[in-house]
């Protein structure tokens, strides 16, 4: 449009002059064709829009939202329409703790208060786009994407999150109802999102901090299984020790009542003649073999 205007004041300006002064005439013959190729080029350059992949255009013409939007790729449009670019790709809104970290400067985390009536401080992310068909109505009802974050995304995921956050204890939500709390703030928001032409990806929790007080007493608690663990552990192993030497025990008892019930006068005779002849055959000895009772004294010399 700057272009046309410039254009129209520039032909104006040669006619002016060529009509007041006629000595002037060439001169502005020269500026009517500067601003007729002007006009021409902001014709040209008006009359088309390029949309960037993962954008969508709006139009509006004397501030009033025309239907329809302008998809990727080279547009033709009114030169008096102006066009206002929307992203459709996966947006990112981080509400931390972490200075710098979140979309806006500073502590940005989320403080509610759990049924138990501790404060619970929760870090997290929403992702969400915009439905490209929904443009028109978004720019009307609520305005560019900058006042999407401070309008609907920000306020709507910090408010039900506080109100989700009431029917869970502090540790539970830290520990075993994370995900279930996860869940049940990601179904609540996303109706409310899709009411207003946005689609609600997911709810990213990305830390809950719980008061010093509660993580100590969770550490004692961790700290105290832990020994417990460790001495149910050693319990075990003594008394697995103690049945494996009563097993062995009971192995040598049974050994030596089974030797004993074998054990007769003739099996004695005949293993003391295989020691005597073992002996006797041996090497440079000389042993005196004195017998029970029953078997003569026994030497052996070599």
């Amino acid at each position: 449009m700057f272009f046309i205007f410039l254009g129209i004041f520039a032909f104006v300006i040669g006619a002016v002059l060529a009509k007041v002064n006629p000595n002037l005439a060439s001169t502005g013959k020269t500026a009517r064709y500067i601003g007729l190729a002007i006009m021409i080029l902001g014709l040209s350059t008006s009359c088309f829009v390029q949309i960037e992949p993962g954008e969508v255009g709006v139009k509006t013409l004397f501030g009033k939202i025309q239907s329809g939007t302008l998809t990727e790729g080279l547009n033709f449009v009114n030169p008096l329409v102006e066009v206002k670019k929307f992203d459709v790709r996966t947006q990112n809104y981080t509400m931390s703790a972490v200075h710098d970290e979140g979309d806006k400067s500073g502590d940005d985390a989320i403080r509610v208060l759990a049924a138990d009536g501790l404060e619970v401080i929760i870090d997290l992310s929403v992702l969400y786009h915009i439905v490209p068909d929904k443009a028109p109505d978004i720019l009307r009802n609520t305005g560019t994407r900058e006042v999407i974050t401070d309008k609907i995304i920000r306020p709507l995921a910090r408010t039900k999150i506080r109100d989700n956050a009431v029917f869970y204890d502090a540790v539970a939500l830290y520990s075993t109802k994370r995900e279930e709390f996860q869940l049940k703030i990601t179904q609540t928001i996303e109706k409310d999102f899709a009411d207003r032409g946005i689609v609600l990806e997911d709810i990213l929790i990305r830390n809950i901090t719980l008061p010093a007080s509660v993580k100590l007493a969770i550490e004692s608690k961790i700290n105290a299984e832990q020994e417990a663990q460790k001495m149910k552990f050693v319990l075990d192993k003594e008394r697995q020790e103690a049945d494996r030497k009563r097993v062995e025990a009971q192995g040598i008892s049974d050994y030596q009542r089974i030797l004993t019930s074998t054990l007769t006068d003739k099996l004695l005779q005949y293993e003391q003649i295989k020691a005597q002849r073992e002996l006797a055959t041996s090497s440079n000895a000389k042993v005196v073999i004195m017998g029970s009772g029953k078997t003569a004294p026994i030497l052996i010399g070599q």
